[in-house]
Parts: C-alpha cells; sequence; structure tokens
C-alpha cells in the first residue's frame, strides 16, 4: 500500500517539472523574441510631415495605416536598391488590407533630389527615408511604418522555417511547374528571376508574394517554435523597422482580422519608354489615380487629401 500511494507523489513532481520546463522554454522564447524586436527596431528620421497624416496612429484606437515593405539588394560597400516595393493598408474596421507592389523601375520624383528617375533608386540615394517620402508622394498617402529586409538573409530566413512551398505557374532554370518545395537559396533564385518570364517585373511580384506568404504560414506554425532561434536569429540579422515592441503588441491585438484579409491591387496599364538609353516604367495616370483614391479611402483619408 505504501508503494502505491507512491504514485500520486511521483505523478505530481513530474506534471511540476514538464510545467517548469515548459515555462523555462517559454521564457527562453519570450527573451529571445524581445531581444530580437529591440534589434531590428531601427527609428526612422523623417524631415517631411506625412502627406495627409494631421494626428498620429493610435493603435488602440484601432486607425488605419500603412506599411512600406522594402525588400534590398544590398552590397559591399553599397547601399543598393530597393528590389521588391510593397504598400500595405491595414483598416481593422473593415477587417481587411489592400496590398500594392509598385514595379522597381517606375519614372518618378525622388523626393528629396528633386529629379526623375527609378523608384527603387531611392533607396540607394536616400536610404529608408526617401523611400518613405518618394512612395508617399507617388501614391499620395502617408507611410507610417516601413519594414527592410536583406534579399540576400532572406535566404537565411526561408532555412529558419524549413523551406516554402509554392505553386509555380512558369517552368524555368530547373523550377519545375507546379506545386514545389524551396530550401533558401532556391527560394532567393526564384523570386529574382524576371528576364525569362514573359511578364517581367510583374511575374517576380507574384513569385515574391508567394514566397513571403509560406514563410508567414511557416512561421505561425506551433512546429516553428521548436526552431525560434533560428527564426529569430534570421530576423535580427537581416529585418529592420521603425515599428516599436509595443506597437507591435498593439497590431497583433487589435488587426488580426484586417491582416488575415488581404486584397491585391494589380499595376498593369502602365508601359514601357526609354529616356536617355534607360528603360523605365511608366505608370497610367487613370490606374495611379484609380489606386490612389483606393488607399486614400482604406485608411480613412479621402478628404483629408482632397
Amino acid at each position: 500500500m505504501k508503494k502505491k500511494r507512491k504514485w500520486p507523489k511521483y505523478l505530481l513532481i513530474g506534471f511540476l517539472l514538464v510545467v517548469l520546463a515548459g515555462g523555462v522554454y517559454a521564457y527562453n522564447v519570450y527573451s529571445n523574441f524581445t531581444t530580437t524586436l529591440d534589434t531590428i527596431h531601427e527609428p526612422v528620421d523623417r524631415k517631411t510631415p506625412s502627406v495627409g497624416r494631421t494626428e498620429i496612429v493610435e493603435f488602440d484606437e484601432q486607425d488605419p495605416f500603412s506599411v512600406l515593405l522594402l525588400g534590398v539588394d544590398e552590397r559591399e560597400d553599397d547601399r543598393g536598391r530597393s528590389d521588391t516595393m510593397v504598400v500595405m493598408t491595414i483598416n481593422p474596421k473593415t477587417e481587411s488590407t489592400q496590398m500594392v507592389s509598385i514595379p522597381r523601375d517606375t519614372y518618378t520624383e525622388i523626393v528629396g533630389r528633386g529629379t526623375m528617375d527609378k523608384i527603387n533608386h531611392a533607396y540607394a540615394f536616400g536610404g529608408i527615408e526617401m523611400s518613405m517620402d518618394t512612395t508617399e508622394n507617388l501614391l499620395d498617402i502617408p507611410i507610417d511604418y516601413v519594414v527592410q529586409v536583406n534579399m540576400e538573409g532572406f535566404e537565411d530566413i526561408v532555412d529558419a522555417v524549413d523551406g516554402v512551398t509554392v505553386n509555380n505557374s512558369l517552368a524555368f532554370d530547373g523550377f519545375q511547374e507546379g506545386e514545389i518545395d524551396l530550401n533558401g537559396e532556391e527560394a532567393l533564385d526564384f523570386v529574382r528571376m524576371r528576364y525569362e518570364d514573359p511578364r517581367g517585373d510583374f511575374g517576380r511580384q507574384d513569385r515574391q508574394k508567394q514566397v513571403i506568404q509560406g514563410v508567414m504560414k511557416k512561421g505561425a506554425s506551433i512546429n516553428s517554435l521548436w526552431n525560434y532561434k533560428d527564426i529569430f536569429d534570421a530576423l535580427g540579422q537581416n529585418v529592420r523597422t521603425n515599428m516599436t515592441f509595443d506597437e507591435m503588441v498593439d497590431v497583433q491585438r487589435n488587426y488580426q482580422d484586417a491582416v488575415a484579409n488581404v486584397d491585391q491591387m494589380i499595376v498593369e496599364d502602365g508601359y514601357g519608354e526609354t529616356i536617355n538609353g534607360i528603360w523605365y516604367y511608366m505608370m497610367d495616370d487613370a490606374e495611379l489615380a484609380e489606386i490612389q483614391s483606393t488607399l486614400k479611402e482604406h485608411l480613412e483619408l479621402d478628404d483629408a487629401t482632397e
């Protein structure tokens, strides 16, 4: 009888050990998470006021806000260029997100230089700040936040989540058509190809979106908790944003439904033009005006910017 009575005690001790181990693991995850967020946080010094933004965004009040995603091709001794430029507006009241990919060769004014050039050159000339100012000027909306991803390090991020699965619509360079699994190196080659694609930059934008969505899906899965150190290390080395830890927590708490419902606008009605021997993409005025109007309405700024 005495031996039998010991079993509840052993079970209780075992349970306490499991709880303690889980607590230590959860603390390590949280500690690494907050450290990573401190590392990736990089304040932005804006010298120009945001277009149409008269008050700061209040996440507790569920104000709509915008984010510029920059995929940057950094090089040694060279700031590089923003090969990927995506603008997202998030509105929790309508539980929706609008997303538009800006073609990298778009001909526009580079704010701060007073010249006309390809929009992706703004990053090379003036970094994140000039990219934000130039994008605001093009779309006529405020850019509240920015997330910069080093495309060279994107390989590490994909590997950290144990690869991604995409649905390839065009066979090229060993990538077969249909559903395929990609590791980090393959994913980087997959998103960079554009010359063999009859859709050029637009086809590449679709591939970038698929890989990014694949990373988000894998990163959000429970299995990724076991790889949290690799994931956080990859993010800490390759991602920068002006959003603080508290702001990220507020977005997670108040904007979940909006972020889950993404409506993508496609830029497709423009045309190419060569100026002084350099090829540029000219956005169609009517299409640009429609995109501007949609984003303003989504940000609830349609009256403020008229």
